[in-house]
């Protein structure tokens, strides 16, 4: 402990005393527990007439809102514990309906979908093997084979745009740009990921698709290219914050005894910040990703809409469609399984970003560990 603030911390272990002894005493104080349980129950009844679309749901809310402000006067550190609580509670149980919700709308999908395999039924394999999509023709078919694969060529070229080039500028923001510099330089780009979507979108359908056009006479501009970079671009902000925190986090006596060693600033950078960062910035990358495989209007916008493959696989110069983009144009006037399939592409989607989020929350979990000396 420093020798300059032990008033600050002996007034800071005061405070937290005090407030635990708040808390115990709300704790076995029955009004305080009549509020507490009126303001629970108004919320959940709140929570259920917003599920049930019930006319009344106003009146639970306002209980709710009556019983947490008298509460948090009379007893403050014990409501504001339930209501944080509540409020938790009320989130996760909101997103895991909204799973359940889409898993059960994409179920007659996957049946009509139904392939045999060694004689044993699999649902939805079809839409994983055939490359047919038309929702007109009977019989109609709904493989996401070709929006798949629009996906990753759109979401591969976004990651080779976005990770060099974001993991190159978070290094110069924490590692080489003056204070006057970063300052300026930091918030800009934080004031870039506030852009919307479709303002991109709008500028490459009608900048870049137009020239793309002209220059290369390509499917009307619509290539994955392009509508790659943009994504690209868009995701870059992500990435320079994420990976510029990761490198600030490094703790300078590590590089200051690379420096002492008689390293230039550069073999640092490589040698030291990079790779005890290196965990923060593969979790950037990721979340840059995440950000690419989601993006929905710039790839509305710029793609030309049809459901195919590339011919050859790897041919950038022609767009079709995407995941998102698919879901986007059709939602308007899908029904039955096709609105189905759409929502059986949300899935898709759903299960690939949980998948790269938790990866990018074990390598995060794993830089903390590696800097703090944990195994």
């Amino acid at each position: 402990m420093s020798l300059t603030n032990p008033p600050t911390d002996w007034r800071a272990g005061i405070e937290r005393r005090v407030t635990r002894t708040r808390a115990f005493v709300d704790e076995t104080d029955p009004e305080a527990l009549a509020v507490v349980g009126v303001s629970m129950g108004s919320l959940l009844a709140a929570f259920l007439g917003f599920l049930l679309a019930s006319p009344w749901t106003a009146v639970p809310l306002g209980a709710f809102l009556i019983a947490t402000g008298v509460g948090w006067v009379r007893h403050q550190a014990l409501v504001a514990r339930a209501v944080t609580f509540a409020m938790t509670t009320v989130t996760l149980v909101t997103l895991g309906l909204i799973v359940v919700f889409i898993v059960a709308e994409s179920l007659p999908a996957f049946r009509y979908e139904t392939a045999t395999v060694l004689g044993t039924s699999v649902p939805g394999l079809r839409m994983f093997t055939a490359t047919r999509w038309d929702a007109v023709s009977e019989p109609v078919r709904f493989s996401l084979v070709p929006m798949i694969h629009g996906t990753v060529m759109v979401t591969t070229i976004a990651t080779l745009v976005a990770a060099p080039l974001g993991v190159a500028a978070a290094l110069f923001i924490a590692e080489i740009a003056p204070p006057a510099v970063r300052e300026l330089v930091k918030p800009g780009i934080e004031v870039l990921a506030g852009i919307p979507s479709i303002v991109y979108g709008f500028i490459g359908f009608t900048v870049i698709n137009p020239w793309a056009n002209d220059a290369f006479a390509l499917n009307g501009g619509s290539t994955y290219l392009f509508v790659g970079a943009v994504v690209g671009l868009m995701a870059l902000p992500t990435v320079v914050s994420v990976a510029e925190d990761a490198l600030t986090s490094v703790p300078d006596a590590m590089k200051d005894g690379s420096l002492a060693l008689g390293a230039t600033d550069w073999q640092s950078m490589t040698s030291i910040t990079i790779p005890a960062a290196f965990s923060g910035v593969s979790a950037a990358v990721l979340l840059g990703v995440g950000r690419a495989i989601g993006e929905t209007m710039a790839a509305t916008v710029m793609l030309a809409g049809v459901p195919r493959i590339s011919d050859p696989l790897f041919n950038v110069f022609y767009g079709y469609e995407t995941l998102t983009s698919l879901i986007a144009r059709g939602y308007g006037s899908a029904n039955g399984v096709h609105e189905s399939a759409l929502f059986a592409a949300g899935v898709v989607l759903f299960v690939t970003v949980l998948c790269l989020s938790l990866v990018s929350q074990y390598v995060e979990l794993r830089m903390r560990r590696r800097l703090g000396g944990a195994e």
